[in-house]
């Protein structure tokens, strides 16, 4: 099998436990070069998880003539300026999430995609997951009628020390995590937004500690999300809800946004409790897999330019809500 060169553009914790183990694992992709702020870092990192090549500055990457992927970690006020360095540079780009710290900073990067002939793929792991399929095909099913209220929540700890805590740099709960929720309402939900309203308490720092959110759809379907930042200080503690309500019935699941393992959930309906059982994969090497797939295939991204720009959209609004 062909794989793909990969470079890491950033010595972020993320890309530590999560991305790298699933370029890893993935059978298309080669762990091949990684730069930091510091050659020092970066030689680090290759010395613990065996890179090939280390750089001492993002730059450097970009003009290694070897590497056909890139994967961004970096805090979200540099998204927009990197993916664009590294698009231009005709390198196809994994982003983390969000994209972009707004909807029209989503689109020029897809435009440069587009421009330079290369993939951008924004980094929700978790909407790879079979688990997700698993909740597309339950509701697609008709098992518990037209979908008419969606809930969902993600609450983590709070910060003494993060970049989640600055303003400047795309911090607060909503960018962090509020993300996960809109993604996961707009793709259980196959309408479109017309009415947001939303609330927030925010930091001394001017981030927004705590967010919730109410959304409507043309459908007639509604959402609401909560997500925060507020139990206590770097306890590694997180709250996460999912409740999508539908005509006949309900689909219950307390699953971890990311999570793998072995997961269930229930499906309650008038004839009684079904519960779902599912064993899911490191869900980071699925995205590395399918971006691979998209190079080498001509796969399309799964997670695709109009649902980044269509979320980005939905983000805008309850950030001009909460006045962010």
């Amino acid at each position: 099998m062909k794989k793909i060169k990969w470079g890491i553009l950033g010595t972020a914790n993320i890309a530590r436990w999560a991305t790298i183990p699933g370029i890893k694992l993935a059978e298309n992709a080669e762990l091949y070069a990684i730069a930091g702020r510091s050659l020092e870092k970066a030689k680090s990192f290759a010395d613990e998880y065996g890179f090939q090549k280390f750089y001492g500055s993002y730059q450097e990457l970009l003009e290694d003539k070897d590497v056909q992927a890139i994967y961004i970690p970096l805090p979200n006020n540099l998204h927009k300026e990197w993916v664009i360095k590294a698009l231009k540079a005709k390198k196809h780009v994994l982003c983390e999430k969000p994209l972009a710290l707004n909807a029209a900073e989503v689109q020029e990067m897809f435009a440069a995609a587009k421009e330079n002939g290369v993939n951008l793929m924004e980094a929700y792991a978790y909407l790879h997951s079979p688990y997700i399929k698993s909740l597309k095909d339950d509701i697609k099913s008709g098992i518990i009628g037209q979908v008419d209220f969606i809930d969902t929540a993600f609450v983590t700890q709070g910060y003494k020390e993060d970049i989640r805590l600055y303003k400047e740099m795309g911090g607060g709960a909503f960018y962090d995590l509020g993300c996960y929720c809109t993604t996961m309402i707009i793709s259980l939900i196959d309408s479109e937004p017309v009415s947001v309203k939303a609330c927030a308490e925010f930091s001394a720092e001017g981030v927004d500690e705590i967010t919730s959110g109410f959304i409507r759809f043309e459908n007639g379907a509604r959402a609401s999300f909560n997500v925060g930042m507020i139990l206590g200080e770097n306890s590694n503690s997180r709250f996460d809800r999912l409740y999508i309500h539908g005509r006949k019935g309900c689909i219950k699941s307390d699953v971890e946004y990311n999570q793998a393992g072995k997961i269930s959930y229930q499906i309650i309906t008038e004839k009684g409790i079904t519960e779902r059982k599912l064993d899911l994969p490191q869900n980071y090497s699925l995205e590395i897999t399918q971006l691979g797939n998209c190079i080498l295939n001509g796969e399309k991204p799964f997670v695709s330019e109009h649902f980044s720009v269509k979320n980005a959209k939905l983000m805008d609004q309850v950030f001009k809500q909460i006045g962010y």
